[in-house]
This record gives structure tokens, sequence and C-alpha cells, in this order.
């Protein structure tokens, strides 16, 4: 009988669509919130009778396209058109090789012409009552799953906008007192069950194994449920081991206390009391919750592409265009505590698998638990273009292990790390032939961009990458250290940063820096970069071999402009055609011993006026040691530093060694996203 419905469907389809008369336009499937699956979803709205109209799912549309192929194959282009409103999935839209279009006749799943439909992995909630909570006025709202075990959130969203759970200190940071199960002189790397905590930081809370302690320290948050507070020996216990020791440089990790009912006394603020199934919200003033829109988030995806590329059964030609993806939700396992670098075990909300020759443009993907979008094994020669990604629990995009020729351009990617944040703007692991271009990323708590997943000198599959006019601002933001606007690993033969835009790279102890060579990396040319105002500095490379950082500036780094902090027997890198200007701190930090570097061409200045060193020599000195020869000391003539224009003067001094103008004027998106001010 459903094979029957289906086929007089697609016959129905045939008859009314009015793309139907030409051979060469797509079939259009419709979906409305107020359509019904049992129709043949050939028209945009009900009928007058209501007795045909578009489907009510998406995962309808998707069976039809199903049937429309078994029929006799894709003979045009399919679209399933989707009419504004918010769709609360059930459970995340997969898509297999089945659902697959062809080079010319793709499939494409797109927002119906002017609507702004959303796909939403949430519930809404609805019932409430009035209640006193802390002594204040509150909503409650009973929710039987999560009093079952079946569901647990810990974010919730209020007319669209991510509300708070009650945490201590209200701002800034809590610092452990002390180590107890592990010294300092353990290992860096090894994490802690317990730690001091000083004068009444913590205490036995009410539901005291749903109060997290979220610790940070190097370039890792640690999430730690709390299960014991011992008030007189100032001891608390954690369910699980922190990421890594829990020190930071001189002293003791920073960390802040989450989820403490007892904190709960603010607007805005809620909690979920999971024994009892009881959802709590403080409104803030002139919500009304029976005009209030409230969503839970539930699903992890909101869409699945699962391809399997092992047996060469790919998602291909499918395409996502204009909508919008919200409310997902995802919880470390009970063992973990997080990742030991950029919360690389964070999946998407929109997570692709074996996929090839797949789009997502002019998308919004916002008020979510993880990452935005995600391209796990087996993915190639996709694009990722024009999309906002704003208000994640984690980064925007990961490109993961085994994925290849994956194009990340035109997207504006902030207010990240919500939840996890070490997550990362555009995550690119051990990959190779990707551009990530013209995005604009910005208000992150780690890195912008990462590039490559080997540490050292081993085979890496990070290469031919091209980072390149993006502009990279306000990451850091004092959380976290060891970072930058972008950041790379491993071995990288053909990988190209250029043209890029980075500032305001803040680290909270050591390491904001602009771009950032870390371990092994090596055959990287850095070029046509303008950085400026980091914490400690516009450029730094750990260790690696045989890069060329050549006709960029470096400038106002606030405790140092450029480093390297390891010796090796190779060349690390040249330094050619560079201008770098600053008003205080070092000019080269780190260590310069051994000479395997080459510096020449370039134009320093030190606007302060004070006497210059090169790693603690004068120029005669450091020229002497084969560096610099032709370099200059000069003002560059900026046309107003103080104010971030850094355009040079005709007559810049740099010109005569060589230098060529930046020309940073396509930086950051050049499409402007039809889901652009959905909520951003």
């Amino acid at each position: 009988m459903l094979a029957i419905l289906i086929t007089m469907g697609v016959l129905l389809m045939t008859v009314t669509n009015p793309t139907a008369s030409n051979p060469k336009g797509p079939v259009i499937f419709y979906v409305a919130t107020d359509g019904d699956d049992g129709w043949s979803g050939a028209q945009p709205a009900p009928n007058a009778a209501r007795s045909d109209g578009p489907f009510a799912t998406l995962a309808r549309a998707r069976d039809a396209i199903r049937a429309l192929k078994r029929a006799g194959g894709l003979t045009r282009p399919v679209r399933v058109s989707i009419r504004a409103g918010t769709y609360f999935l059930p459970e995340p839209l997969a898509l297999t090789a089945e659902d697959s279009g062809t080079n010319d006749c793709p499939v494409t799943y797109a927002a119906y012409e002017g609507e702004k439909p959303v796909l939403s992995g949430g519930v809404p909630i609805t019932e409430w009552r009035p209640v006193e909570v802390n002594g204040r006025s509150a909503w409650a709202a009973h929710l039987p799953g999560v009093e079952r075990g079946e569901w647990h959130f810990r974010q919730l969203f209020v007319n669209d906008e991510r509300r708070p759970r009650p945490r201590r200190p209200r701002e800034g940071f809590y610092r452990f007192a002390g180590l107890v199960d592990a010294g300092t002189e353990t290992p860096w790397n090894q994490g802690q069950n317990q730690a001091l905590f000083a004068d009444e930081d913590l205490k036995p809370w009410h539901n005291l194994g749903d109060v997290e302690v979220v610790a940070l320290n190097l370039w890792v948050e640690s999430h730690l449920p709390v299960s014991a507070v011992d008030e007189k020996a100032q001891v608390v216990a954690f369910t699980r081991p922190s990421v890594f020791r829990l020190t930071e440089g001189d002293g003791y990790a920073r960390y802040y206390v989450d989820n403490v009912f007892e904190a709960l006394d603010t607007p805005g603020q809620w909690y979920l009391e999971r024994a009892t199934g009881t959802l709590y919200y403080l409104p803030k003033a002139g919500e009304d919750p029976s005009h209030a829109s409230v969503v839970a988030p539930r699903l992890a995806q909101v869409i699945r592409f699962e391809g399997d590329a092992e047996n060469q059964r790919w998602v291909e030609h499918v395409r996502l265009e204009g909508l919008t993806f919200m409310h997902t939700e995802w919880n470390l396992p009970p063992e973990s505590a997080g990742a030991s670098q950029a919360s690389v075990n964070v999946p998407g909300a929109i997570l692709w698998h074996g996929a090839r020759s797949c789009a997502i443009r002019d998308c919004a993907i916002a008020h979510i638990g993880n990452y935005a979008i995600e391209l796990a094994g087996g993915c190639e020669h996709n694009s990722i273009i024009s999309n906002a990604m704003f208000d994640l629990g984690a980064g925007g995009v990961k490109v993961g292990h085994g994925t290849a020729h994956t194009v990340v351009s035109d997207n504006h990617i902030y207010d990240g790390g919500h939840i996890f944040h070490s997550a990362v703007g555009v995550w690119i692991g051990n990959s190779g032939h990707n551009v990530v271009a013209h995005n604009h990323l910005h208000d992150l708590y780690y890195t912008g961009v990462s590039v490559g997943w080997t540490w050292g000198y081993g085979p890496s599959e990070a290469v031919d990458n091209r980072i390149e006019c993006n502009h990279i601002h306000h990451v850091g933001r004092g959380w976290l250290s060891d970072l930058g606007g972008i950041y790379t690993l491993g071995i990288s033969p053909g990988t190209v940063l250029r043209h890029n835009l980075i500032h305001d790279s803040w680290s909270a102890t050591y390491g904001g820096w602009g771009i950032y060579l870390d371990e092994g990396s090596s055959q990287i040319l850095v070029e046509n970069n303008l950085v400026y105002r980091t914490k400690t500095g516009g450029f730094h490379q750990h260790y690696g071999r045989d890069n060329l950082i050549r006709n960029n500036i470096f400038a106002l780094g606030q405790e140092m402009q450029v480093t390297r902090s390891r010796e090796e027997e190779h060349r690390s890198f040249g330094f050619e055609r560079n201008i770098v200007y600053w008003t205080g701190g070092e000019l080269l930090a780190g260590t310069w011993k051994n000479g395997n570097f080459f510096f020449d061409h370039n134009l320093y200045f030190d606007a302060s006026g004070r006497p210059m060193t090169f790693a603690g020599a004068s120029l005669e000195e450091w020229r002497a040691r084969g560096m610099d020869a032709h370099s200059l000391v000069a003002d560059p003539r900026f046309s107003a530093p103080a104010d971030d224009d850094f355009t040079l003067a005709p007559d810049c001094p740099a010109f005569s060694l060589g230098f060529q103008r930046i020309d940073l004027s396509d930086v950051g998106p050049r499409l402007q996203s039809r889901t652009r001010g959905v909520n951003e």
C-alpha cells in the first residue's frame, strides 16, 4: 500500500508541478509546517480542499526522491523547497548513498524563495507553572524524559538567545589552592581526580553530582563533575581525571563552577533538576512563558550524510542552501574530561561522512552545543561557502582525518566555545589540498584556524593547504594559552598562509601569537599577512624546517615580536622583506644561538625610541653573524598605527628593500549570505 501511495504521489507531482512541463527545469518537492506526508509534495501550499499540498517532513521528501530514482533514475535536478517555520526533528535527517544526486542532476534541500526555515534538534518547552526558587519568582516545567534519565541537556535558548546556568564566581575564575593526588613533579599531561580549593569557593551544594567544575590551563579546559566536597580539608573530588595536571605557570589552574542550584538568583538563569525532571527558569524583565519561545536541545546532529567511502558508496552531489540549523546538544563520555587539543572529540551539528562533491551554502548554524559542521573520513571535493556560524558550543568547521579537497570560504564564524572553550574556528586535521579563504573568524577562546595533526617530522597528510584572505581577530580572549590566529603542525609542503588580517590574539599566560608554526611545521610559506596587537608576538616558530616568512607586517606585539623556541641542526626558517614595528617588548625572543635561520631585507622600528637589540646583540654584532646584511632600522611611516591603519606612505623605506604593498581590500567574506541576520 505504501509503495502504491508513493507511486501515486510521484504521478500527481508530474501532473500538477508547474515545472514538470519544462524538461530542463528541476523536479520540486515542497515541505511546509502545515503540510501532510500523505500528500504529493508537489504544491507549495495546501489546496482549498486540503486534499493535496506540501509534505510535512524532510524525511518524507527524501523518501519521495528515493522513489523517483527507483522509478527511472534522475533525469533532472531535484529540489526540496522548504517553507518558513521551525521543524523540530525527532531524529537527525539521514542521507545515504541512496540519496545522492549526479553532476548534472544534483539534489538540493533549500529554503523556499524569500523564506527562512529552521531545522531544530531541540524540543519546545511550553507548559510552565509559577514557582519560587531561592526567594525569587520563577517558572518551572516538568520534563518526564529527564526524570526517567532519557534526556539531559545543559543549554537553554529563550527567544533564540542562549541563557546561562548559574555559576560561581559570577565573573572571572577561582584558582585551585593545590594538588592532592599528584605533585608538581608529575608529568604535565597527567590529570587529577582531586584538588585543593581556597576559602569557601566550593561547598557540598544541592544536587552535588550535577555540579561541574570547569578548569582552564594551558590550551585546554577540563569538564569535571563533582563527586564530593570536603569543606574541612578543603578538598574537591571529581568523577574523572582532568585532561592535564591542574597547574598553570608557577601556580595552579583557574576554574569556575557551573550549575550551582544555590547560585540561581539572576534573571535569565536556569537550572535543570534531573532527579525530579524539573526545569527552573528566572525570567528576564518582560518575559512571559505563554509568549516566549523556550527550546531545550535534544539531538547531537540535525543532519547526517552517511556515506561509505571504503565501499565507494558516497553521498554525492547533495546541496544544502539557505537553511538555518539550531538547537543541538552533545555531552562528553563519562570517562572523559575533554580533548587534549582543539576539542577534537566534539562532533558537528551537521555531520558528513563519506560525502563527495556536496555543498552547504548560504546557511546559518547557531545556538548549538557542538561544532557547526564536521567533515569526517572519506569526504572529498566538498564546499562550505557563505554560511553564518555563531553562538556555538564548540567551533565552526572540522575538516577531519582522511578527507581532502575541501573549500571553506566566505563564512562568518564567531561567538564560539561557549561550552568547549578550546574549540577552533576552522580545524583541519590530517587532511590536504584544502582552501580556507575569505572567512571572518572572531570571538573565540582558542585558535582561529588550525592546520595539521602531526607533532614532529612524521608522515603527514596535511599538505598543499591554502589559508588566505581571512580576517581573524579576538581569539584566546585571555582564557586559554598556547594559541594563534593561525596555528600549524607537522610537515606541510605546499601549504601557504597569505593575505590574512590577524589581530587581537590574547592568551591567559603565554602564547597569544598571530601566526604560530608549532611542532614540526615545515615547508610552509607565510607571506603578505598583516598581524598586529598580539600578546606574545606576531610570529612564533616552535620548531620546524625550511619555512619562509616574507613580505609580512608584524606590529605591536605586547611582550615580543618574533620568537624561535628550539635549536635544531637544520634551517628553521628564512625571514625576508618583513616590516616589524613595536612600542614595547623584545624584538626577538626565544633561542637564536646556532644560526640555523636567515634574516635579511627587513625593516625594523621600535617606536618607543629605546635602544634596539637583536637577541641581545647590537645590529652590528647581529650582522657579523650573517643576519640582516641589507636590512634597515627606520620608521615605516604607517598612516595611523594607533588607529589600526597600517597603510604605507609612498616614501616608506621598506620599498627600497623589495617590500611589496599588501592588498587586503578583499579580506573576509565576499558574498552576502541570504541567512545573515537570522538571529545574528
